[in-house]
């Protein structure tokens, strides 16, 4: 079989930043507030009229570009998003159509703020089995849409924002080495958004009660959120035959400062300087933060060969995953 690799990452951020000083102008909150329980001072928002498919089609640009990699060459696009911009068609049909690259296999899949190793998981299957030989992998949220900005506990969080790699089994890049998945759908109402769905399709009431944007039970989502982040970690480190002392960076979502050094402390190996934030800029971008992340580690050099990174992640539903990164050169294996 063959081994599947990152072999280039894009992102997009919207040009608008909202500040703690911004929302300490919206709600009853402070800098001192938001920075102390989430480590967040900015976030990036969407334009009204800038969609996820337009930061999808954005972010997979620039990822192509980086390698020159022509569009006739990707053969597959998977995007993770729980903003999409339709119920249906699939928003990684309308990021095909905006990248012009026609007749691809298209598709979305929903695992909330784990979307990007699920997404991940499933290009690397297919590039393994030989199935599809350049598998774009588009994350993309707009967050702001769905965010009621008169609740202060919730909208303090989250950020708008698109992630783009591109998984490949020839080029230098991050080999998938391996890749653990889990889910709880007994937790679901703990993290959701009650309206849209056919238990409660749009109308009047469900607009005037506030059931279209998201709902959080903060407290108990911590908890399981580190635990689950915790296990998942652990567990594809075993799977991997990989030891936490050869881990040279974990990224994590950026889901809140306090829950990403809650994480670091349970891993006895690893300094808190090798745990890669960004969350103080980006705020919470679900499915794309991991993918931002991950960009800015690469493009800064950090990485050498044979290195290993951590990626874990947990969301709504519950889902959860992490997966093993090893950055490989040529036919390194």
């Amino acid at each position: 079989m063959k081994k599947s690799r990152i072999i280039a990452t894009g992102v997009y951020l919207p040009e608008k930043v909202l500040t703690n000083a911004d929302l300490e102008k919206m709600v009853d909150t402070s800098d001192e507030w938001i920075v102390s329980r989430t480590g967040m001072k900015e976030r990036r928002i969407a334009r009204d009229d800038e969609y996820t498919s337009d930061m999808g089609a954005a972010a997979a640009e620039r990822c192509l570009e980086s390698i020159d990699m022509p569009k006739d060459k990707v053969d597959c696009i998977i995007t993770a998003t729980l903003t999409p911009d339709y119920i249906f068609p699939s928003t990684a049909c309308v990021i095909q159509n905006k990248l012009k690259i026609k007749g691809v296999a298209c598709f979305d899949i929903q695992a909330a703020c784990t979307g990007f190793i699920y997404a991940l998981s499933i290009a690397k299957a297919y590039v393994d089995s030989g199935t599809y030989k350049n598998v774009l992998v588009v994350t993309s949220e707009k967050l702001s849409s769905i965010v009621d900005y008169t609740d202060r506990s919730t909208c303090v969080l989250f950020g708008d924002g698109a992630s783009a790699v591109l998984v490949s089994a020839e080029g230098d890049g991050l080999e998938v080495t391996s890749v653990c998945l889990g889910a709880d759908g007994e937790q679901a109402d703990l993290l959701y958004m009650p309206g849209g769905g056919c238990r409660n399709p749009a109308s009047r009431e469900t607009v005037d009660k506030g059931l279209h944007y998201l709902k959080m039970s903060g407290n108990e989502v911590f908890k399981h959120a580190v635990r689950r982040m915790e296990s998942a970690a652990k567990e594809c480190l075993a799977i991997a035959k990989i030891e936490e002392k050869d881990v040279s960076w974990v990224v994590p979502h950026q889901a809140n400062v306090r829950i990403i050094d809650a994480i670091a402390r349970r891993f006895e190996h690893l300094s808190s300087d090798r745990i890669y934030k960004t969350v103080h800029k980006y705020g919470n971008t679900s499915c794309s933060s991991i993918g931002l992340a991950l960009d800015e580690l690469m493009k800064k050099g950090n990485v050498s060969n044979n290195e290993h990174l951590l990626l874990t992640a947990f969301g709504s539903g519950f889902t959860w995953g992490a997966s093993i990164l090893t950055y490989r050169k040529g036919n390194d294996s």
